[in-house]
């Protein structure tokens, strides 16, 4: 039967004819890099890229995001009851490499389980896309982040001649991320460690491992054990700056009416962000540790998201006695 996509629709027809991805351009000029650069066999790259498929979707998913939901409706969707439930079970299983991964790491349990609630509600959801597809057709058909998606394309050849993975098998986001904590490929390199000690480094299957690579990852981007994340303010409107974007210290926002809620040093460094609620903006002022949290993914609604649901989980540990 013939498929007409203006009678059933774009995305019905992305994901009914995806084609091999021999039709893009640039990867036999990337096949040359990698055989030159990591003495990569020749042969088998061809073959590779021969089976890997070229998805549409991935390009629209993508393009999508740049979309911003309100942030009511983004919160919504990962700061609920099923992410605290899921999440209280999960640190119950995993209490003790939790305990150790903040010892080591300096990175709270809380932080470290919101994330992994967040990316794949813990570990549940971790992606549909083949990898190798959703990275070719992003670095080869995606030119807003072609160069991003290239290296990370790069990466993942690495990564699956290190891990020995089946590079056809793996599955994860439309971005090309990875396992529990959906890790791109670079950061799996340069961040994964090996957390239950039986030798191998796995973050598709393993729980351990992931809890063990989020606090290694936020660690290597410089979270700052015992200080904040974010805090409420209370704004003094009439002294606001039209431009409040530029991060400021304590001492010099509390001097134009914003001062936090809670006691911080006058020397921090802060930016003021505000999220907009039903019945107005809510202020806040965050910190170092909330621009580590931005690294795992560039967007303060998603920073501002993972500390609510840490700070959700951690109220409902204390309830629940999971520590």
């Amino acid at each position: 039967m013939k498929i007409n996509c203006s009678i059933f629709g774009l995305v019905v027809c992305l994901v009914a004819f995806p084609v091999r991805s021999a039709s893009l351009s640039g990867i036999p000029a990337f096949i040359d890099e990698m055989v030159v650069r990591h003495q990569f066999d020749r042969k088998e790259l061809e073959k590779i890229f021969k089976r890997a498929k070229h998805l549409p979707l991935v390009v629209k998913t993508i393009s999508l995001q740049k979309v911003a939901k309100p942030w009511l409706e983004y919160r919504a969707a990962f700061v609920n009851s099923q992410r605290v439930q899921f999440g209280l079970k999960f640190w119950r299983k995993y209490r003790k490499t939790l305990q150790r991964a903040e010892r080591e790491f300096g990175v709270p349990q809380e932080i470290i389980i919101a994330i992994i609630g967040v990316e794949t509600i813990y570990g549940k959801s971790a992606g549909t896309f083949r990898t190798l597809d959703a990275l070719t057709t992003l670095a080869f058909d995606y030119p807003p982040r072609e160069e991003f998606f290239r290296s990370e394309l790069e990466n993942y050849l690495l990564l699956a001649r290190e891990q020995q993975f089946d590079m056809l098998n793996i599955r994860g986001s439309y971005a090309g991320a990875m396992g529990i904590p959906q890790f791109m490929p670079s950061s799996y390199r340069n961040y994964a460690v090996d957390f239950n000690g039986n030798k191998k480094t796995d973050l598709l299957r393993e729980a351990g491992d992931a809890i063990g690579s989020v606090a290694n990852y936020l660690k290597g981007y410089g979270w700052a054990n015992s200080f904040p994340v974010a805090v409420r303010v209370k704004i003094d409107k009439e002294k606001l700056p039209g431009d409040f974007s530029a991060p400021r210290s304590i001492a010099d926002w509390a001097e134009i009416g914003i001062v936090p809620r809670e006691e911080l040093s006058d020397e921090l460094s802060a930016r003021l962000l505000d999220f907009t609620l039903a019945d107005g903006k809510e202020w806040w002022l965050v910190l170092n540790n909330f621009e580590v949290i931005t690294r795992y993914n560039n967007s303060d609604f998603y920073a501002m998201s993972v500390f609510q649901l840490s700070q959700e989980l951690k109220a409902a540990s204390i309830t629940n006695a999971v520590k």
